[in-house]
């Protein structure tokens, strides 16, 4: 993969394979994708070099409405032959990492349904004092240092405790999924996965020592069930069909992967932007119970930490204006359309009471919106509500140290610090 330092080009001829264009500043990255959406909306880029071989290329939809209307048509924008990468994967290799994000009906649909047993509203509802309990003692734990890596120490250790909780993952493995999360996730950032390794065989190592980790569980469930995630998706049956091993351990992959990196990343933005944006804290500890739901919705559209989804036509199709072709690939670049000034009144602020605020930062409507938002949105609602009663000081004291990566948008260090001891 090549990477370009001419950044002052990016605008005017923007190369989304380029690893060199994800390291970008993000104003520097936020102006090429406008200038795409004005001149040239629906692009065609080479696929990136990532260690597999390369097809023909891609087309990236940069508007929301073409974002929003191709979700909305999974018959036509379909996911089966991979939605986690541009370049075409083995068909093994995909499903042992996408699970049923890389399914199209009636397959993603059987699947969903089996696995929603796992995410009924009781079930979410019951994780609320867990969400708490763990928010409060993530802060009790830093308090009194008055300084740390915001993502180690804060961000990261919500969502990945309540994952592994809520599948009955003990404690201690959570360094053992941390570990192989960022792994996968960090393929191409060489502080997971030196640039001298082997790429692919590193990803399929850590996916198959979270496959081995679930399975083990699995097992153990069948025979001694409980009242975790992992005991109702192995003796879940919906129309007679129950999940298989592999399908178990494909999705506590894609749960922890998706369900640790998307809030652990929301949470390093907000704390960034609320360091960047001084009037923005003071409006939002104003009003806590009033801003901080729309103030999460605006970081999540900030900060967009899934960047793309892919599809494959199935079908010739129109969209936006360019026509497009059966078998062709198109990214869904919701980083984008969440910066689309058609939808959002000056996209590039940060407004914690913007609204309405239609982001797609879960995804765009549709089959593959994401399971797991509304407890993503509890977590983040939670622990910025116990940073900002107890440490409403906290700030970060150097840039974000940012993954190296065209899927995620991902914060790997953010030091902060605040008053020793919090308030009163």
């Amino acid at each position: 993969m090549t990477t370009s330092t001419a950044t002052d080009t990016w605008a005017e001829r923007p190369d989304l394979s380029d690893i060199g264009f994800w390291t970008l500043p993000i104003a520097e990255r936020a102006a090429a994708f406008a200038a795409l959406r004005e001149r040239d909306p629906v692009p065609f880029f080479p696929e990136p070099d990532i260690g597999l071989p390369r097809g023909p290329g891609f087309y990236a939809l940069t508007r929301y409405d073409d974002v929003v209307a191709a979700s909305r048509n999974p018959a036509v924008f379909t996911s089966g032959k991979g939605a986690t990468n541009v370049v075409d994967q083995p068909p093994e290799f995909r499903e042992f990492y996408g699970s049923m994000i890389n399914m199209d009906d009636p397959r993603h649909a059987r699947l969903r349904r089996i696995v929603s047993r796992g995410f009924t509203p009781r079930r979410l509802a019951d994780l609320t004092d867990e969400v708490q309990r763990t928010a409060s003692a993530i802060v009790d734990d830093v308090i009194d240092q008055g300084e740390c890596d915001a993502v180690g120490a804060i961000s990261a250790r919500l969502p990945l405790k309540i994952v592994c909780d809520m599948m009955g993952v003990p404690e201690s493995q959570y360094g053992f999924v941390f570990d192989r999360t960022n792994t996968i996730l960090g393929v191409g950032d060489p502080e997971y996965v030196a640039e001298t390794d082997d790429i692919i065989g590193a990803l399929l190592q850590a996916g198959h020592d979270l496959a081995e980790l679930m399975r083990d569980l699995g097992r153990h469930r069948v025979e001694h069930p409980t009242d975790d995630v992992t005991s109702a998706l192995v003796n879940a049956e919906v129309d007679g069909e129950r999940l298989t091993s592999d399908e178990l351990a494909s999705f506590f992959i894609l749960l922890v992967v998706a369900g640790n990196e998307t809030t652990r990343n929301a949470i390093s933005w907000g704390l960034h932007l609320l360091t960047e944006h001084p009037d923005q804290r003071r409006i939002w500890l104003d009003d806590i119970d009033g801003v901080t739901p729309t103030a999460i919705e605006e970081i999540v559209r900030w900060a967009s930490p899934v960047i793309y989804m892919r599809r494959t036509l199935s079908t010739d199709a129109v969209v936006g204006g360019t026509q497009l072709h059966e078998g062709d690939k198109v990214a869904l670049f919701y980083w984008a359309a969440n910066r689309d000034p058609e939808r959002f009144p000056d996209p590039d602020a940060f407004d914690v009471r913007r609204s309405p605020n239609p982001h797609v930062g879960f995804g765009g409507a549709g089959p593959h919106f994401c399971l797991g938002a509304h407890l993503a949105r509890r977590e983040m609602t939670v622990m910025f509500r116990e940073l900002l009663t107890r440490v409403p000081d906290i700030a970060a004291t150097g840039e974000p140290q940012r993954l190296k990566s065209m899927f995620i948008n991902g914060i790997k260090h953010l030091p902060v610090a605040f008053t020793p001891g919090g308030v009163g």
